[in-house]
């Protein structure tokens, strides 16, 4: 028996969806204590935004390093040192006395955090066949959003219940104990299962130079096509969820911060529809790209949107057009579901991690590009409501991108046969 009709493949699922689940949350659950974090080590509104931002930068530079990490030397290893990484770095930020131990901690919690989803690609390709691959890629997407939930009312409880180091303390435990979970399914158990199996398959994998692999993969059109197509999706919502939503709601529609972040729920929800159901659409179809362009399409008609009604939406319309961006954000793990079809095992690593490194810079750039449009226009006229009217023609630039993208996407229309890979 091989790993793709093992029962023990399920383990591995749950073992490694769980264990993304509370590195997802571990993203975004310090804005949940942000003003307790400047009251306890007295920083600035500057110092607390590039301690957010610097997870990020460290989980997008560290992306295409760990594709090539993991394809040369797979990837259970890195998944299982990622969540140990992950945890450490939270309980470093739960025992943290200055910001240089905070800006650490969250140094360390990005590295960790860049782990976990090239690795968790490669995992699941060994573990289930394409057409199943497709469907799972859905739900590993909807668990990454489930994680960010878990970052906002139920951590809240968490934190009124322990403290906020009681609360991030208990996190960092539980994700050391999840590394040490994985060693165990991922490496110890199916060695003794499949110990013939491995023999085999490592007696002979030539493997190119890294700067030889490098210049094929970027000059390769299919991965080029990912980039884009996953800098178009992600970023617009990453970014302007993560840091313009709840003061786009305040300024422009008068809510209090309380509503305005029940725009980014409804992103939220929309993301988790959207993951599982657009794989499964794309499964039953047996084709990625048409349901993809699709949901591209709509992306850039929900952001022009915005430009049509010049920044300011009726309040029905902006629900919906905020729930159609999450479910746009949750679809983009077909990104990776192309990769694992048009690319082999040996190379899925270092091209998901390409593609992902796609999202995530177009994530860096539009919360900046985004604010000094704002700050323009409020040095201008003493007023943003025309600032974010042209803030948003920068996700409307990111979603073309994004179109042109999933355009240029070659796909290979026999899934039916590949199913037996």
């Amino acid at each position: 028996m091989d790993k793709q009709n093992s029962r023990f493949r399920w383990i591995v699922f749950a073992s490694v969806m769980f264990t993304y689940l509370l590195m997802a949350s571990q993203r975004t659950a310090p804005g949940l204590i942000t003003e307790q974090v400047m009251k306890d080590f007295n920083v600035t509104a500057t110092t607390i935004g590039l301690l957010t931002s610097i997870q990020f930068f460290v989980y997008t530079g560290l992306q295409i390093p760990m594709g090539i990490l993991a394809d040369r030397y797979g990837p259970n290893f890195f998944l299982v040192i990622g969540a140990i990484l992950t945890g450490i770095g939270t309980i470093m930020y739960s025992l943290g006395t200055d910001e240089i131990v905070l800006f650490l901690a969250r140094i360390l919690t990005g590295t960790g955090d860049a782990t976990i989803w090239v690795n968790m690609v490669l995992i699941l390709g060994q573990w289930f066949k394409v057409k199943e691959f497709v469907r799972l890629i859905g739900l590993a997407g909807m668990t990454g959003s489930l994680g960010f939930l878990f970052a906002t009312v139920p951590f809240s409880i968490l934190i009124n219940l322990l403290g906020w180091r009681g609360a991030f303390f208990s996190a960092g435990l539980l994700l050391c104990l999840c590394g040490i979970l994985l060693y165990f399914v991922l490496i110890k158990k199916p060695n003794q299962i499949f110990l013939t199996k491995s023999a085999a398959v490592k007696e002979v994998i030539p493997r190119e130079k890294t700067f030889t692999l490098l210049r094929r993969i970027f000059s390769n059109r299919q991965a080029w096509a990912l980039f884009f197509c996953h800098f178009g999706v992600v970023g617009a919502y990453v970014g302007f969820i993560g840091s313009w939503a709840v003061p786009y709601g305040m300024d422009v529609y008068g809510m209090t911060r309380s509503d305005a972040s029940q725009l980014i729920m409804i992103g939220l929800i929309g993301a988790l529809i959207g993951a599982p159901l657009t794989s499964w659409i794309s499964s039953r179809l047996d084709t990625i790209k048409r349901p993809y362009v699709i949901v591209h399409t709509m992306i850039l008609l929900s952001w022009s949107f915005f430009l049509l009604f010049k920044g300011n939406p009726p309040f029905s319309v902006l629900v919906l057009l905020f729930f159609i961006i999450g479910f746009g954000y949750g679809a983009s793990a077909l990104t990776f579901a192309v990769v694992r079809q048009s690319f082999p095992m040996i190379e899925s690593g270092i091209v998901s991690g390409f593609a992902n490194t796609g999202g995530f810079l177009s994530a860096v750039l539009l919360p900046s590009i985004f604010g000094y449009i704002l700050d323009h226009f409020l040095t201008a006229s003493g007023s943003v409501g025309n600032g974010y009217y042209y803030g948003f023609i920068t996700p409307v630039i990111f979603s073309m991108i994004g179109v042109i993208g999933v355009i240029c996407i070659k796909e290979k229309r026999q899934m039916k046969n590949m199913t037996q890979n």
